[in-house]
């Protein structure tokens, strides 16, 4: 008896899912097996063999004018798969038959089966947590075929994320009484598979031990699926390697042993950027800006990564910035990340802003990190003690701890066009106001020399693919600092190539700003484009006496082309704000070369 009742259950569940695709019509006595294709429309009527099926058959919608007697079938079809989806297993087209234009049905609806119960055969608590089983859920519950599936799945993905990559799912002790099903869910893990090593096919100079431990695959470690999905997003994230297929798995016994198709990227970058912009202090002369970079990317094979930048913004304004990357310390995980942050503004004043971090990266392109920034701004020298007096500047030294979240599922590193960024940052910590010996004692009596600062920053980019060889940029990117007394030497910087084009940079002071950006890119090879852009950005100034705000606007267009010496660059900018009307007067050229080796 049990037997039979399995026997009868599986082909239920045959039907639940195959009927829907290759179901045969069964024509009625004394026509043949093929209706022919009529080839115009054709009016189905369907009406079922009992009132129960009627009464069920006006919740189902269906179309009622086809175009012909192919669709018309499919039609059927399709209604039959909807009602054993939704419990009515027998369900069937008993008859099918034509008077002229229209294609008459005869439904057989039947019952609708239930669970009477479904037990827990051996399901772990492990299992029963993360695939959501509960005997109580399924006590007089409808049967629906593609819930029990997904049942299945969950516990199966739960079993390859543990170690045990062939584990069965199945029902056992199945008893069928009318429309009622009674079955023991049982699993069978199988065997423990661990992993063996990691292998590296192709031309890469990437350690295999630098992998192993950035995709967390260690010897010995249970085998898990998830891991193995996420490792070739994790690898996108490189900029110095490029995956040239999926990763394989070979299972030998109880080992398994992953395989990496990888080639290295020319990721290495020197470059250098000339701006020319309009000189403030003599109208006939142009003011030559400039940067320099460089980058060196995955030293020795290892992922270290060290990096330098010079920008001169404007005449006696520089910026210099460093940074050291250290993945895998002392063996672990986690990265290592040093900073170096200096910019001298002109004769007014200079801040140095050193950074330590210790990053984790997730499976699912994620970066999780924690820091401390250690900010030391002074006046000069040469800075008028009237701006110390107008509360413009003010020396201080601050000292906070935050965290920084990153996620990246960009389909390549450097010239997307699929896939979203997001960068969430939130830092909190002290401010100490440094006296000044130009100014009076008196002079801070007004003031609170320790405060509470706290910071915020988001960044958001999504790259949405237009067609085979276009692309839209959508960016949004904004910080904000909080802080009862807010200086000019405290405040963000924008303007320029990397954050508002049309616009000298740093040309605006804010103490919370937002950029949004919509960038047309045209690829006419794959690392070539041509681009139109929008920026649209909001800034606000909170001086102690000065309040600021504004609506500044940038567009223009550019082109960016690989050449024998690198990638070269050009970008044409207008920018519009309450400072600088939209004119081609102050129009921005920026144009440069990187070179990648």
């Amino acid at each position: 008896m049990y037997k039979i009742a399995a026997f009868v259950f599986c082909v239920l569940l045959w039907q639940s899912f195959a009927q829907a695709q290759n179901q045969p019509v069964r024509p009625e006595a004394g026509t043949t097996g093929t209706v022919a294709k009529v080839q115009q429309e054709v009016t189905l009527s369907i009406k079922a063999l009992d009132a129960a099926g009627k009464q069920v058959l006006r919740q189902y919608s269906y179309r009622t004018s086809l175009p012909d007697s192919a669709a018309a079938r499919k039609e059927v079809q399709a209604l039959v798969h909807r009602l054993q989806q939704d419990s009515y297993l027998l369900a069937s087209a008993d008859t099918l038959s034509f008077s002229g234009n229209t294609l008459h049905v005869k439904l057989h609806v039947g019952q609708p089966f239930k669970w009477a119960r479904l037990r827990n055969g051996n399901l772990s608590e492990g299992i029963l947590v993360e695939s959501g089983f509960r005997e109580k859920f399924y006590l007089g519950a409808p049967f629906e075929p593609a819930e029990y599936v997904k049942l299945q799945q969950r516990i199966l993905d739960y079993a390859e994320r543990n170690g045990y990559p062939f584990a069965s799912v199945w029902l056992d002790s199945i008893r069928i009484e009318g429309n009622q099903i009674e079955a023991a869910l049982l699993v069978e893990k199988a065997f423990l598979v661990t992993y063996d090593s990691l292998e590296v096919v192709g031309e890469t100079k990437t350690q295999q031990k630098f992998l192993m431990r950035y995709l967390q695959l260690l010897p010995g470690q249970p085998y898990n699926q998830d891991q193995i999905d996420a490792s070739q997003r994790m690898l996108s994230q490189l900029p110095y390697v490029k995956v040239t297929r999926a990763p394989q798995v070979r299972f030998v016994r109880d080992k398994a042993k992953v395989y990496y198709f990888l080639e290295d990227r020319q990721a290495n970058q020197v470059d250098g950027v000339v701006g020319f912009l309009p000189n403030p202090t003599r109208s006939d002369k142009l003011l030559v800006t400039g940067e320099a970079n460089l980058n060196i990317r995955n030293i020795k094979g290892t992922g270290k990564q060290l990096g330098l930048q010079w920008r001169r913004v404007n005449k006696g304004s520089v910026i210099l910035n460093g940074e050291y990357l250290h993945p895998n310390l002392l063996g672990t995980p986690f990265e290592l990340g040093a900073k170096f942050n200096l910019l001298k503004q002109d004769s007014s004043f200079i801040t140095v802003q050193p950074r330590l971090q210790l990053a984790y990266y997730t499976l699912q392109y994620g970066k999780f990190s924690v820091f401390t920034e250690w900010r030391n701004s002074r006046t000069l020298s040469s800075a008028n003690v009237q701006s110390l007096q107008r509360l413009d500047l003010a020396d201080a030294q601050t000292n906070t701890y935050g965290l920084n979240y990153l996620w990246n599922n960009l389909d390549d590193f450097y010239f997307p066009r699929r896939g979203r960024l997001v960068e969430l940052q939130v830092a909190a910590g002290n401010k100490k106001l440094l006296r000044s010996p130009g100014l009076e004692k008196s002079f801070y009596e007004t003031l609170q020399l320790k405060t509470t600062q706290l910071s915020l920053g988001v960044r958001v980019e999504s790259f949405f693919r237009l067609g085979q060889n276009s692309a839209l940029l959508a960016r949004l990117r904004g910080e904000a600092l909080l802080n009862d007394q807010i200086f000019l030497n405290d405040m963000y910087r924008i303007g320029g190539l990397s954050s508002l084009r049309g616009f000298d940079d740093y040309f605006f002071y804010a103490s919370s700003y937002g950029v949004g950006t919509l960038e047309y890119r045209l690829f006419t090879a794959a690392d070539s484009y041509v681009l139109l852009f929008y920026d649209q950005a909001y800034y606000r100034s909170d001086l102690e006496k000065v309040k600021a705000s504004g609506y500044p606007l940038g567009l223009g267009g550019g082109i960016s082309f690989s050449t024998g010496a690198g990638i070269f660059q050009l970008v044409y900018s207008l920018g519009k704000s309450e400072q600088q009307p939209l004119s081609f007067k102050y129009s921005k050229i920026h144009f440069g070369i990187t070179s990648k080796f």
